[in-house]
């Protein structure tokens, strides 16, 4: 095992050399203009000390390979990341602590958006990125060529979500202090010709001199001719299909694959139609549109981005869950025990056995049955769609309400209540094991 770590470590010895010194020359570039520009100097000097540890220490222990010096992420940290993430739990410790997590981002914007702050905690992600890659599991995953770009679209999401966010918080300062917004300070005009057009040329060109040098550093992620005799284990789709894919696991594939894509799509399409706050229109700010701002990040970051991580980095053989520095064994099993509302309702409830329609009844008979089997979950999912928005507008949402009027809200609130599905059947599926509320296999309705 020695021999192998070793001759591994010796094969990326170059490319975590030349990381950290990528990592030296980006904290001397923010050290050097911090200084010259007299807004920190202090800081400055900070970062170029921060930038000197990473050229002069780590980035020598990198490149010399021998595992004794190699700077490596601290070997109780895995087990711990690995014992939270990885089995059946994980998850739920995944999913849960990342909504702590945004609820805390959230609440402490003010606080996270200060450009020192924002700065410490993207070398301490890096770091950790750099350490980390040291661990074979976790290299095998990271760098896989099909999986970097997932990797490089993470950082640039933080870092797109952090400036939006920084101005939303600068605005809503000025706001209260009645000074004017940034946006319209910010009175320069550009000329399409010839201004912008030469951007755009040299960005064309930069970026085909990007892609270029990304595909002769990087093997095509191409695999042997599909087979089914032979299928990958596990089976992933497209990293943009991989939210869909996640959602497989607790929707039936006609809800995942059609139904909720289709909702997602309708409901960007009503936006603006359903939008009633005429501010915040052309500028950015959070305390002027919270419910919108709050709608967007949980839908997008925690529903949608978090499930394509999760699909990308977690799921490994079988679809099991797996810690980020834990060996993909495709023997690992773990025992699934999902259980019917109904099933739980009759069997586990009532000690009786599913109503079932006799042999040989016509269609109305079964309908019959069916709905008797099922009439628990038909009569919740109704209340949920049906009977909660009118209890909304009364009480939650009644200013909502008032200034959206009837159909305005009746289709807002729906389309909420429907993205609120998914982490309803996840907490349900983690907690007792809930597989469908509705289960009517018989007509392909299950819910």
């Amino acid at each position: 095992m020695h021999g192998n770590e070793q001759v591994f470590l010796e094969s990326i010895r170059f490319f975590l050399g030349s990381y950290y010194i990528l990592l030296a020359t980006m904290n001397f570039v923010a050290g050097y203009w911090l200084w010259r520009n007299r807004q920190a100097p202090l800081q400055g000097i900070f970062w170029f000390v921060v930038g000197l540890g990473y050229i002069g220490y780590l980035a020598p222990m990198a490149l010399s390979g021998d595992p004794y010096w190699m700077p490596s992420m601290p070997q109780a940290i895995r087990d711990g990341v690995n014992t939270a993430l990885g089995g059946s739990t994980g998850a739920v410790v995944y999913s849960v602590g990342l909504v702590v997590i945004f609820s805390i981002l959230f609440l402490f914007r003010r606080f996270f958006v200060r450009g020192p702050i924002a700065w410490a905690l993207l070398n301490l992600a890096l770091l950790a990125l750099g350490l980390s890659m040291t661990d074979s599991n976790f290299y095998a995953i990271a760098a896989k060529p099909d999986n970097v770009p997932i990797v490089g679209l993470v950082f640039l999401l933080g870092f797109f979500t952090w400036l939006a966010t920084a101005r939303a918080v600068e605005n809503d300062e000025r706001t209260a202090r009645g000074e004017p917004l940034i946006e319209s300070e910010e009175k320069e005009t550009v000329l399409v010709w010839p201004d912008l057009v030469y951007t755009e040329l040299i960005c064309m060109v930069a970026l085909t001199a990007f892609l270029l040098l990304w595909g002769i550093g990087l093997q095509a992620p191409l695999e042997e001719p599909a087979s089914s005799v032979n299928t990958p284990n596990p089976s992933k789709a497209p990293w943009y299909f991989l939210g869909l894919q996640e959602m497989l696991v607790y929707f039936d594939p006609w809800m995942a694959g059609v139904v909720m894509p289709s909702l997602i799509i309708v409901g960007l399409m009503a936006i603006p139609y359903l939008d009633f706050n005429p501010k915040g229109s052309g500028y950015f700010t959070i305390v002027e549109r919270k419910f919108s701002y709050l709608t967007f990040q949980f839908g997008f970051l925690v529903l949608w981005v978090t499930l394509i991580v999760l699909g990308t980095f977690l799921r490994g053989p079988n679809w099991n869950i797996f810690g980020p520095y834990e060996f993909w064994d495709v023997h690992k099993v773990e025992a699934l025990n999902n259980v019917d509302l109904s099933q739980y309702f009759w069997i586990s409830g009532m000690n009786m056995a599913l109503p079932k329609a006799p042999a040989g009844s016509n269609g109305f008979v079964q309908l019959f049955y069916i709905i008797e089997r099922e009439w628990l979950g038909i009569v919740l999912v109704l209340s949920y769609l049906v009977l909660l928005p009118p209890l909304l507008a009364v009480t939650v949402f009644r200013k909502f309400y008032l200034k959206m009027g009837f159909l305005r809200f009746m289709i807002m609130s729906n389309l909420l209540l429907v993205m609120m599905l998914l982490p309803i059947k996840m907490a349900l599926r983690w907690t007792v094991n809930m597989k469908y509320i509705i289960a009517i296999p018989e007509y392909f309705l299950n819910l």
